[in-house]
C-alpha cells in the first residue's frame, strides 16, 4: 500500500519508522522555534503535512509517544486522533503536558505516531435484546478479581 501526502512546510519531515518492526510513523513537529508547555498546558502542534488514505476502508489514527509520555508526562490531549479518509487538511497533533514541570518541544521533534488501519463500517441494527455471555454488563475492573 502506498499512502499519498502533500508537504504543506518545507520544513516538514517525511513520515519513517523508526524500526523494521515498527507498527507507525513517526511525525515531527514544524515549528518557527521551540514550544514550551507548562504542567497543564496544551497545544496543537503542526506537522505540515496532509495525507490522502485510499478510502473509507481506511482510518489513520495519531498516537502518543510513549517516550514523551513515560519520561516527561507530555501525551496526546484527545487520547487518539482520528483522521478520516475525506479530510485533507494538516495533520495537527493536539499535546498536554500532565508532567509536574514544563517541557519544550524542539523543532523537528518527533511528536507523535501515525498509524493507518482498514476500518469496518457496520450498519447498525437496532435489537431488543442482545445475546447472554458470561462477563454480561461487568464493566471497569470487573474482570481478574474475586
Amino acid at each position: 500500500m502506498q499512502l499519498l501526502f502533500q508537504r504543506l512546510d518545507p520544513s516538514a519531515k517525511t513520515p519513517v519508522y523508526a524500526t523494521p518492526g515498527a507498527a507507525a510513523a513517526d511525525l515531527c513537529a514544524v515549528l518557527k522555534a521551540p514550544l514550551t508547555l507548562a504542567p497543564g498546558g496544551r497545544a496543537a502542534v503542526p506537522t505540515g503535512l496532509a495525507i490522502q488514505l485510499p478510502g473509507p476502508q481506511f482510518v489513520a489514527l495519531v498516537c502518543a509517544r510513549s517516550g514523551l509520555a513515560v519520561k516527561h508526562g507530555v501525551t496526546l490531549s484527545n487520547g487518539v486522533g482520528v483522521i478520516d479518509s475525506d479530510y485533507r487538511g494538516e495533520i495537527r497533533v493536539g499535546l498536554v503536558n500532565l508532567g509536574p514541570g514544563p517541557y519544550t518541544i524542539q523543532p523537528g521533534e518527533r511528536v507523535a505516531q501515525l498509524m493507518v488501519l482498514p476500518v469496518a463500517r457496520p450498519d447498525f441494527a437496532e435489537a431488543e435484546q442482545l445475546t447472554p455471555t458470561a462477563r454480561g454488563a461487568g464493566g471497569f475492573g470487573s474482570t481478574g478479581r474475586a
